[in-house]
């Protein structure tokens, strides 16, 4: 059985890792202890600035930093990162500043806490945003390697990060992990998987139910939601006629919203979209959610065989 961790822990990590570039600063609304942002202060205090309960004051105090030559990383939980939509647009995206969110606790699959503090709209939300990247990672080695790179990135962005531990799929793979590009971890002709973040291991449990029906799907992990990888989609849209979206998020606006604009305008194929079926979610386990919501991985291998089916 593979290592199981979760995405906020490589978040944690990887603000260690940035710290002996003195520019890197972190902010945190007290919620470090969650975030996982925490580690940092503990080793750096005086490059750490607690905000309290105050997201839009925080976003602007990193707006100014990353405006004086900082590079910050900004935390909370990702309902609350919405609290401050208004400071991200006008504060940090039009001017273009530099600042890295990270909205940990993202999706149904947060569970216990229940459909208040489940976000199923931040991915959709922050891809509106011009100049803005959007990365929501499967792993925890994915997300150190990307919160890392985005410290070399001229533009603002948002992560999502997940409270629970999921299968780990990149040790001894970190070379594979690369913002803006799409990888793909099982190859087949029928049909394509793409998918985010906790969905990425529930992908590759379809691929295995459908092979076990003589069904060869091709998976991919874009932890990029933006900039999308469009030349992989456009590429998977030529070799299996079909492709599959797979997010904890709404079907509206996320990942299968971005799949799905591309292919409406440059190579319209079927495709299925898996993910929150524009409903808020419950109280329950993290698998639970994944059953209540139909996200799970017997329901991605449905929409796999529908999409074949329209391909006939």
């Amino acid at each position: 059985m593979s290592r199981m961790a979760a995405t906020r822990d490589g978040y944690g990590q990887a603000l260690l890792d940035l710290a002996n570039n003195e520019k890197v600063v972190v902010l945190e609304a007290d919620l470090g202890k969650s975030t996982k942002s925490l580690h940092f202060r503990k080793e750096y205090p005086e490059r750490t600035v607690s905000c309290g309960i105050g997201e839009q004051n925080m976003l602007l105090t990193a707006a100014g930093l990353a405006s004086s030559g900082y590079i910050p990383f900004a935390s909370t939980f990702a309902i609350f990162t919405e609290r401050a939509f208004e400071q991200m647009r006008n504060g940090v995206a039009r001017p273009n500043l530099a600042v890295h969110l990270c909205g940990s606790h993202g999706g149904t699959h947060t569970g216990t806490d229940g459909s208040s503090a489940q976000s199923i709209e931040d991915l959709a939300i922050f891809r509106t945003l011009p100049n803005v990247i959007v990365l929501h990672p499967s792993d925890d080695v994915s997300t150190r390697v990307l919160t890392n790179q985005l410290a070399e990135m001229n533009q603002p962005s948002y992560t999502r990060t997940a409270r629970n531990k999921t299968p780990v799929l990149y040790d001894g793979r970190e070379e594979e992990v690369i913002i803006g590009k799409g990888i793909t971890l099982k190859e087949g002709n029928d049909v394509a998987i793409i998918a985010c973040g906790v969905m990425v291991s529930e992908a590759m449990k379809a691929a295995e139910q459908l092979a076990e029906h003589g069904v060869a799907a091709t998976v991919v992990d874009m932890h990029t939601i933006k900039p999308l990888d469009v030349q992989l989609v456009h590429k998977l849209a030529q070799s299996c006629g079909a492709i599959v979206t797979a997010e904890d998020h709404n079907i509206i606006g996320g990942l299968g919203g971005a799949v799905s604009e591309y292919l409406s305008s440059n190579i319209p194929i079927p495709l299925e979209r898996v993910g929150v079926n524009d409903r808020f979610g419950e109280s329950g386990q993290a698998d639970e959610m994944l059953e209540l919501m139909e996200i799970s991985s017997p329901y991605i291998a449905e929409a796999a065989l529908r999409a074949i089916n329209r391909k006939k």
